[in-house]
């Protein structure tokens, strides 16, 4: 199994986990023709993408996606707000709701951020094992046992946000919505630290913010922190993710 990084930040988030056999297609958020590219324009082994919630850098191109013939996974209120509710191709899932596409066993959790139903997911399968993909949230209620990848948002740093957007900034209502909307890298560290971690491979840091982050000093201190092999998301790249490092 590998991963794919389409794309990684504000601008937009899509990422691909995919074997010989088969791909899925996590969130939407560039347009159809980078999605098409990463796949060298062979749909036919994407059992289905799945979207956590309907900000356009997560959902961009969801009717284009199902118009390449790939059923969208998503909360009720997702894709209503993305006005697809009605479509063939749109299919609702539910918080705690157990669902198959191909052979990835999925289960989605609910999540808190400034959206309508957004979620996380728990995928499955028997090449990456167990793997978290938690973005766009201020905190996670849930723990996961047995976990062998991580994808995790880190979008900021709260030491960063301070100095940049405190009182005397005039942009105090922007910092009050990054600190509800997203992970910071504190959030993503208590995360990590509240799991067990002893049959993780890989934690892959994403949607960093362009100005909000610093994406050497968050590997270094995830590494530190996990004993992990940890990387930050960078578009175009791929890497192994099986469930285990051989």
């Amino acid at each position: 199994m590998k991963l794919k990084v389409i794309s990684t930040g504000s601008i937009g988030n899509a990422y691909i986990l995919y074997n010989e056999n088969e791909a899925l297609l996590i969130e939407c958020g560039v347009k159809i023709d980078d999605i098409k590219k990463a796949l060298n324009f062979d749909y036919s082994k994407v059992v289905g993408c799945i979207c956590t919630h309907e900000h356009m850098d997560h959902s961009k191109a969801i009717w284009d996606v199902m118009k390449i013939g790939v059923d969208v996974y998503a909360s009720a209120g997702t894709l209503k707000a993305r006005f697809v509710d009605t479509q063939a191709r749109a299919k609702k899932v539910e918080s705690k709701q157990n669902f198959k596409i191909g052979n990835f066993k999925i289960m989605a959790f609910d999540v808190s951020h400034d959206a309508k139903e957004p979620l996380g997911f728990l995928i499955e399968h028997p090449e990456c094992g167990k793997t978290l993909f938690l973005t766009d949230t201020n905190y996670c209620k849930y723990t996961f046992p047995e976990l062998n990848n991580i994808i995790i948002e880190a979008n900021y740093s709260k030491s960063i946000i301070d100095r940049k957007y405190g009182a005397d900034s005039g942009k105090e209502f922007l910092r009050n919505r990054i600190l509800k909307s997203h992970f910071s890298l504190e959030n993503c560290k208590d995360m990590l630290s509240a799991n067990d971690l002893s049959k993780v491979n890989n934690i892959v840091l994403i949607h960093l913010s362009d100005s909000n982050s610093d994406e050497v000093q968050f590997v270094k201190e995830v590494t530190e922190l996990t004993s992990k092999n940890v990387c930050a998301a960078v578009n175009g790249m791929e890497i192994n993710f099986n469930k285990t490092p051989f």
